[in-house]
């Protein structure tokens, strides 16, 4: 009883952080603006996260776990090589950005102002940038894999995040992406 009361209290702090996160702003967000919209003490925090770094690194793995299912979901593809699975990526990518902007957000927030932080995030997304890298495998691509990887998911994130239109973009984006991976770089 007291685990499943412990778990649900951790979920509570981190939906009322994500609540915080989108009113206040990662950087303005106290520890006890959390307990505050989350209806707790301010002592039950450190019961779960050392500090609101943890916190949002446990907000990431959260990430990183949905992700992981949607690497194993119905339709996607791992050449990329076919549009399709190119546009099954990138539409996945929009969604999921899209649904945990406030997240994604913080994250970009706490990595500028924390490099030990920046180094961490860096680590936890590595597996997921190594898996992208080997959806290029075959490609002529204009560098290392795991180096284009981080260019196109650095792109991506970029364009979402100041993109104040709707999901009508994610065939263009699909075709923009397709047409750099697919284009003859030995010809340049």
């Amino acid at each position: 009883m007291r685990k499943e009361q412990a778990a649900r209290t951790a979920v509570e702090l981190k939906e009322a952080a994500v609540r915080a996160f989108a009113r206040l702003g990662y950087l303005n967000t106290k520890i006890t603006d959390i307990t505050a919209e989350a209806g707790r003490a301010a002592g039950s925090f450190y019961t779960h996260f050392a500090n609101k770094e943890a916190l949002l690194e446990a907000l990431l793995a959260d990430l990183l776990e949905e992700g992981d299912a949607s690497a194993v979901a119905p339709g996607h593809g791992d050449d990329f090589r076919d549009r399709a699975a190119v546009r099954y990526h990138v539409a996945a990518y929009w969604g999921f950005y899209r649904r945990h902007r406030v997240v994604m957000e913080a994250l970009q927030q706490a990595a500028i102002v924390d490099p030990v932080f920046a180094r961490r995030v860096r680590e936890m997304t590595e597996p997921d940038l190594h898996h992208l890298a080997g959806h290029l495998a075959g490609l002529d691509l204009p560098g290392d894999p795991l180096v284009v990887a981080r260019m196109l998911t650095t792109l991506l994130q970029g364009f979402i995040a100041t993109w104040e239109g709707g999901d009508e973009v994610v065939d263009t984006l699909t075709d923009f992406m397709y047409a750099a991976l697919t284009a003859d770089v030995s010809a340049s």
